[in-house]
């Protein structure tokens, strides 16, 4: 009997990681290995003998940190990375402050057909990224958008959004529209969790709706507001579809444009992939650091408000 239990005992405490076993070997596979061989190819190079004809003309060796620098003083990539921060600085604040302020419209006791309206800010997010890119990029360009039309039939100016300082403006707002929804979703649901009673207490006070909401919603939604945040710094660092996908509308968007149109260039339009692999490297370490970062000084300002 004492054995049985023994053997019961020690099944129940396995299973836990047997469960495991499958989404721990997909994780290996898909996600662990791939960024081990993008390091490692990070560290090597093809060495051309004479002319690189024959067998034994191309032969890959270990580079050392040769990939690094030239990723690091490449100008296209930091020019591509600057470029990338100056879209973050419109994208991030507007997006979430639109998120928070629709979140907050709904979470009123005044809004009429609210799962309606959320399910309409919502939906722009359910849009694949290329499939929003290239219906904003028609409704950019002057000869087919309804939008010029009107303005010419009104007579007034007709900007182009696909030049110079306005495509920042119109890469942005592809962003703002597909995002504002997920994140809206994530603080409304923070914003169901706060119990009643608090509202209820708030009010008894005389605190009216506005004062409720900036001094008792957002501070207690704070935790979800920087996890929208870390999720749009990630997706900023990253942004690939909105510019590749606008780049054959105009000849404004260079094929380096951001950091991962850089890497996707010299991988697979001068086949340098080693050289490309640092670069993927460097972009993910510095989304990692900024990331973590952030993260950091947000829990380090919880905690010193939670010890006042």
């Amino acid at each position: 009997m004492k054995s049985a239990a023994r053997r019961g005992s020690y099944g129940a405490r396995r299973a836990p990681y047997l469960f495991l076993v499958p989404a721990t070997v997909l994780f290996v596979l898909f996600f662990t290995l791939p960024i081990g061989y993008a390091v490692w190819l990070s560290f090597r190079k093809v060495r051309v003998s004479g002319l690189g004809l024959g067998s034994g003309a191309r032969k890959e060796v270990w580079a050392g940190l040769e990939n690094y620098s030239g990723a690091l003083s490449d100008s296209e990539l930091l020019n591509g990375a600057l470029r990338v921060l100056g879209y973050g600085g419109i994208v991030v604040p507007v997006m979430l402050g639109l998120a928070l302020l629709f979140a907050l419209m709904l979470d009123s006791e005044k809004v009429r057909l609210a799962p309606f309206t959320r399910l309409a800010i919502f939906l722009p997010y359910a849009v694949p990224g290329v499939v929003a890119a290239l219906l904003w990029g028609f409704l950019y360009l002057p000869d087919v958008s309804p939008f010029y039309f009107v303005l010419d039939k009104l007579g007034l100016p007709q900007p182009d959004l696909l030049d110079g300082g306005p495509l920042y403006l119109a890469l942005s707002n592809i962003a703002v529209w597909g995002g504002t929804g997920f994140n809206m979703i994530v603080i409304y649901t923070a914003l169901r969790a706060i119990p009643a009673e608090v509202y209820e207490a708030a009010r008894l006070d005389g605190a009216t709706p506005l004062q409720i909401a900036l001094r008792i919603k957002i501070p207690m939604v704070a935790p979800s507001l920087v996890l929208t945040f870390f999720f749009s710094i990630i997706a900023t660092l990253q942004v690939f579809n909105e510019p590749t996908t606008l780049k054959p509308l105009t000849n404004s968007v260079a094929s380096t444009w951001s950091p991962l149109m850089k890497v996707y260039q010299d991988a697979f339009g001068k086949g340098d992939i080693h050289a490309a692999a640092a670069q993927a490297t460097l972009i993910a370490l510095a989304t990692l650091v900024l990331s973590f970062g952030f993260l950091r000084a947000a829990n380090r300002r919880n905690k010193q408000e939670a010890a006042r």
